[in-house]
């Protein structure tokens, strides 16, 4: 096992693409950009081409003019980015609207939401101004009761959404929620949220990345950087094919972080894995078991939440927290409880064929927020990453205000750093205490919440 990875060696081969439904859909398309294999000079590298990166690349390339490299270990959508459930929706944080409160008060927490919101939106936005099919569907999120006393949660947090925060939120009781969406044995009422809505987020970072080379950014994937050092003030990454000269690095690797390559970001992500399943088509006598007619992207309340939602072709994706190793048996493990979970919340689906089942990382922090900034050490080295499983949104809008950072100001210091940012996201997470006992510390942290979750 690599000592710069948190997981097995399985989990970061980046040669290897994953087995998910969106790379099948994506199967015979041309590869985008090819790997480094010289030297070359420009002023922004960015070292990760998933949302946050492909989004930096674009808006510095297109809005400000700024020549950029983008430097990515494995094929263009490789990671989190193309393999996630596609759920453009508010979050971001774990941190709860008090808790959030407390910590940067209520003006800065709308902010914070408000621009949830606008990210949401600028996604939408991108699909239009650079002609990339989405593939949207639905437009909300729903919240869905596990349990009589998990309604009285939801029902609560909506009301803080809409009163407190200004969201735009609706509650349904378990018979409003059957006739208007499904039913279950984990469905005794739910909140819905907008705007939200899901997409193909492997064809969203393909666009993105077609997009930003159209505007002038170069992409390198298959290009992992091995190195990385200073020389007469300028970054120089080296990679096994050639390497980049940059005035100016933007770190967007998020939960594949390799820890020897930023000191002031070792020991700050906590990636987790999120394991999903994809069905054969359902039948419409399937579906009309279930009650099913909804295409929302919906999520469940428990602890170690399940999120799922129908796609286009009829095909059902569900998905959860997983918690092995990364290894091939622990992988099996995950996927056969996913699957067993399936088959509890609808029994009507119960043993139906699975043709596609993947995993990837999700990246928590210490202080469960995204985080935006730039190192105490360098300001020339920027950086945007912690979702905390709301990256499709969240991490294309970082990407956004890190170009108009550097595009503006062209310096990387605190006082620079753009006003659209809220608070709540500024500046590194702390680190963990022993950072490389972090697995192990959310090892405990899972089992605990699979307590909670089977006693509620």
């Amino acid at each position: 096992m690599n000592p710069a990875r948190l997981y097995a060696d399985e989990m970061y081969r980046f040669s290897e693409a994953q087995p998910s439904y969106w790379e099948a859909m994506e199967a015979g398309k041309p590869s985008i950009g090819s790997p480094l294999t010289d030297n070359q000079t420009c002023d922004v590298a960015i070292i990760g081409g998933g949302f946050t990166g492909l989004s930096a690349a674009l808006h510095l390339a297109r809005d400000y003019s700024v020549d950029v490299r983008v430097l990515e270990a494995g094929h263009i959508g490789w990671g989190a980015s193309g393999r996630n459930a596609g759920f453009c929706c508010i979050g971001g944080t774990l941190l709860d609207i008090k808790q959030q409160i407390r910590l940067v008060g209520l003006e800065e927490t709308r902010r914070y939401y408000q621009a949830q919101v606008a990210a949401v939106e600028l996604v939408r936005a991108l699909g239009a101004d650079e002609n990339i099919d989405l593939q949207i569907v639905g437009d909300s999120e729903l919240d869905v009761a596990h349990s009589k006393s998990a309604f009285r949660h939801i029902k609560e947090h909506a009301a803080e959404q809409r009163d407190v925060l200004g969201l735009e939120t609706r509650v349904y009781s378990a018979d409003e929620f059957r006739e208007r969406f499904y039913d279950s044995t984990e469905q005794f009422g739910a909140a819905e949220i907008r705007p939200t809505f899901a997409l193909n987020p492997l064809r969203y970072t393909r666009g993105l990345a077609e997009a930003a080379i159209r505007r002038g950014a170069v992409l390198h994937p298959h290009s992992e950087v091995i190195s990385w050092h200073k020389e007469d003030g300028w970054h120089v990454l080296a990679t096994a094919g050639g390497s980049v000269r940059a005035k100016r690095v933007i770190l967007a690797t998020n939960g594949f972080a390799a820890e020897n390559l930023s000191r002031d970001l070792a020991g700050r992500p906590l990636p987790l894995i999120s394991a999903m399943v994809v069905t054969r088509p359902l039948t419409e006598d399937e579906l009309a078991a279930q009650r099913w007619q909804c295409s929302q992207p919906a999520v469940s309340s428990r602890i170690l939440l399940n999120y799922f939602r129908m796609l286009p072709d009829r095909r059902f994706v569900f998905g959860g927290r997983g918690v092995s190793r990364g290894d091939p048996e622990g992988a099996n493990r995950t996927f056969a409880l996913i699957q067993r979970r399936l088959g509890e919340i609808w029994p009507a689906w119960k043993g139906i064929e699975i043709d596609y089942r993947w995993h990837g990382f999700v990246c928590f922090t210490r202080d469960r927020k995204p985080s935006i900034g730039v190192t105490e050490d360098d300001p020339s080295i920027f950086y945007g990453f912690a979702y905390h499983g709301n990256g499709v949104n969240t991490a294309t809008w970082t990407g956004k205000q890190l170009a108009t950072w550097i595009g503006t100001s062209g310096t990387g210091s605190p006082d620079s750093m753009p006003g659209s940012i809220p608070a709540l996201m500024r500046g590194l997470p702390r680190k963990f205490p022993v950072p490389r006992l972090r697995r192990r510390y959310l090892q405990g942290a899972l089992a605990w919440y699979r307590f909670v979750d089977w006693l509620s």
